[in-house]
Formats: structure tokens, sequence, C-alpha cells
């Protein structure tokens, strides 16, 4: 990221996020000295911070943004990865939403509250959900409404209820609506069942039809009771109700349960994380990317290193088990993510650049890409030579595995279409990825033909984004 103003920080008044000499900072805009200070004074930050519920920030002096407006200048806590919520998974996206909602309490406790509730505000730092917005704390006023609850409702509730009524591949809706799935068109997609629980009727169906029916009405706010602040705080507890009765049973799905498989034999698997550990002790990265994770078995041998891993994987199950596993163990090296390697995140928002690439974030000092060949050349016509083109885009090593033909699981992809691929054997893999890499070592894996290779980029092969 070059240095200035971050994409996605330009909508508060209140203050900005910036990039300077690779280090990131968060202007304080002189308009919001006050809440600022009652943050501080309150004990609210103290607090939210010691519970590693918000963002750790410390005050410097330098470097300035915009001298006109500035009053702090504050250096957060580095993030090890920006993901947004259409890479997150169900129980990712439910932990955020109770994260927010336990700041909300604390805040209200110390006079403050959110002025907004949206799932931006919160990053996986460490294996567990912090909300990272310093500044989207205000002052309570008696009697006002939450501003948040509308936005609350789009970003998690209806979202989370879509999932565990429906289907979790419409978490995907962020994409396209990207202040949170809007509650008529939730109200649309949830079946009848989804009404017989009372939160859902009154804060989907019931806030959706409020909605519609004072659209362009100048006027709501005469509308509106006060709302004490017990009243609100009763708010909480039922938006926090209603989002923990919301559940999803990540099984099922294609690859869930790959490595529980009937081809895949145990003695095979123990070799693979023996190559794989020695793989990763030759390299020593600082990050891992692992590519295809599926539920993270092989991305738990780097994290377990103290390497920070990013486990990313196409199937919504696979990424939740994985996900409530990090939760569990407390792992605080493993990330899992949602991506589809055919349609990565793309920039998004403003200008293309509110919502930034996967490929325009941290890069990567390694990559795995285990078991996963197979699925980008041959279900998906893929070209060997672009596989390797792209792989080299995103980090200097690889450890990476092929996957014959003559293997189960190729079979399988196999065996509902004509076989096209006459290049697809270990030596045209190997003259395809020669093109962009250096092979270093190469070992066949006990009681299969699989092969797993050490790669490095070659010195004038593509840069790295």
């Amino acid at each position: 990221m070059a240095d200035g103003a971050v994409g996605a920080s330009f909508r508060d008044p209140s203050g900005f996020v910036y990039e300077s000499g690779g280090t990131i900072y968060r202007q304080v805009n002189r308009v919001y000295a006050d809440e600022y200070d009652l943050l501080l004074s309150s004990g609210l930050y103290a607090e939210l911070t010691q519970q590693r519920l918000l963002l750790p920030h410390e005050e410097v002096d330098e470097p300035v943004a915009n001298p006109d407006e500035v009053y702090r200048t504050l250096r957060p806590e580095p993030l090890d990865f920006v993901s947004y919520p259409y890479e997150w998974s169900f129980s990712q996206l439910k932990d955020a939403a109770l994260t927010t909602l336990r700041v909300q309490q604390i805040a209200l406790r110390h006079e403050m509250v959110l002025k907004d509730a949206s799932a931006y505000n919160v990053q996986f730092q460490a294996g567990r959900p912090v909300f990272i917005d310093t500044l989207s704390f205000g002052r309570y006023e008696e009697g006002t409404p939450w501003v948040g609850y509308g936005q609350f409702c789009r970003h998690f509730l209806a979202p989370l209820a879509l999932v565990s009524h429906c289907d979790a591949r419409l978490l995907e809706l962020f994409r396209v609506h990207m202040d949170g799935i809007p509650l008529d068109l939730a109200r649309k997609l949830l079946p009848a069942r989804a009404w017989l629980n009372i939160h859902l009727f009154l804060h989907i169906r019931v806030h959706a039809r409020y909605q519609r029916r004072y659209a362009g009405d100048t006027d709501t706010a005469s509308k509106i009771r006060p709302v004490g602040k017990t009243a609100l705080s009763n708010l909480m507890t039922a938006l926090e109700s209603a989002t923990k009765k919301l559940t999803w049973k990540a099984t099922g799905t294609e690859w869930a349960e790959y490595y529980d498989g009937d081809s895949y034999e145990a003695g095979a698997t123990a070799h693979k994380r023996a190559v794989v550990s020695e793989y990763l002790d030759e390299i020593r990265p600082k990050e891992v990317w692992d590519l295809g994770a599926n539920t993270g078995v092989f991305s738990r041998i780097a994290a377990a290193r103290g390497i920070r891993t990013l486990a990313f994987d196409i199937d919504p199950a696979c990424v939740d088990r994985n996900y409530r596993q990090v939760r569990d163990e407390g792992d605080t090296h493993l990330l899992p993510l949602l991506l589809d390697l055919r349609n990565p995140s793309p920039a998004l928002g403003w200008a293309t650049e509110e919502r930034a690439s996967i490929l325009d974030r941290n890069s990567a000092d390694a990559v795995m890409a285990l078991a996963l060949i197979h699925h980008l050349a041959i279900a998906n016509n893929v070209p060997l030579d672009r596989i390797a083109a792209f792989l080299g885009r995103l980090a200097a090593d690889l450890i990476i595995e092929f996957v014959p033909k003559s293997d189960p699981k190729v079979a399988i992809l196999l065996a509902t279409r004509e076989d096209i691929f006459p290049s697809y054997t270990e030596a045209g893999f190997e003259r395809a990825f020669r093109s962009v890499f250096d092979i270093e070592r190469k070992v066949q894996i006990e009681r299969s033909e699989r092969t797993l290779y050490r790669m490095v980029r070659r010195p004038d092969a593509t840069s790295p984004v």
C-alpha cells in the first residue's frame, strides 16, 4: 500500500486512517475531540482494550496527515491481515456480531454508544474478533435510540438468519450490498419457518415493513418514541439472544470430510505432514497462505511453528470447522477465510478502493497449494502455466502437490467429463511451473502416486504483488 489515506477511510468526519512509511496511523480530528477524551477519561477505552475487545493504540506526535484538522495522531496495534465479511464463515460473522453487541453494552455503562454497527469495524486478530474503529464511539444522550440498530440488522442478524435458514453461500451478498443485506430482501428470501422466531419476526420482518412504510418520509424522527438507557440495554440483550439462537451445522459439503475419505491413507497423510514440515523448516517464512486448506490440517503445521498462517478454502463448511477449532484451541497464528480462487475477492466500493482485492493486501512469504492443482486444472480448465503465473504473483516460495490422473480424487473429477487434458502429467506440470519457479526438491508421498514439490520463484519471473 502506498503512503496516504486508506481507501476505506473517508466517510467519517471524526477522522481517518492513513499509511506513512509502512505504518498505519489514525488521525483524530478536532471535531471528535470531546468524544475521544470521554472515551479515555470514562475508562471505556481501558476496559475494552483490557478485555481485547478494542484494538489498542498509542498516541504519537508525528507524522501528521492533515495539520489543519488534527487533534491526536494514533498508531494502532498492527493488524495481521484485513479481511471482509464476505470472506468469513457463519461462526466468524456470529462472533463478530456478539463482539459488537458486547462493546455496545460496555459503552452504555460508560455513558457512550456505538455510532454505527458495521461488520467492517471488526477484524480477526490472534484468533479472535476485535473492534478496530476507535472513532465509532459517541456520547450517550438520554432518550435517543441506537442509530446503529438498522445497520446491525443488515450486517449481522439478516445474513446470519439467511445462512441458518437457507444457504451459507448467501453471505456472498455482502459483495453486492456493501452496507449489509437489505431487510426487505432478507424478508423475501427467508422461509416461513423463520418467522416462528420472534426475534427474527420483530428485527427483520417488522423492521423491514417499518422501513418500507416510512421510506421517503422527512418527518420520521418525530414518530420515534424516546428510548431510555434501560430499554436500550434490553434491546442489546434481545439482539444478543437472537444472534446466539441462530445456528448452522457445518457438515455435508463436498470436501468438509476430505481427510476422512477412503483414498487418502493414514500412512500417506503422515508422510505428507513430515515433508511439509521439512519444507517449512527449510523456508522459515513469517507468513504462509494455504490455498485450498480444507479444514486446516496442514495449515496447523505452519501455525504450530509460530508462522502467521491464512487458511483459504472455497467450502463454507471447511472454513467454519477450521475457525471453530482455532477459537476452541486458542490458536493465535491461524486465520481461516473463504476464498474462491476462480473468482478471488476483487476491489470493491467507491472508486474500487474502499475494499482492497485479495491481491492488494498482505503478500505471503510462502504459499502452500496441497491437493489443489487438479481442482483448478481439471475441474475448472485453468492451464497449468496460468496457475504457475498466478502463484508466482503471491509468494517467492511455493510448496505444491501434484496429483496425477491415476489418483482416486482426480478420477472423481474425470468421471463425468471428457479427458481433454493431455498435458496434465507430471512432466507437463514441471514444464509449466519451471517458467516461473525453480524446483528445489520433490518427494513422492508414500502409499500414493502424489508428489510434493518445494519451489522458489525465478528472479526473472513475475514480481510479487
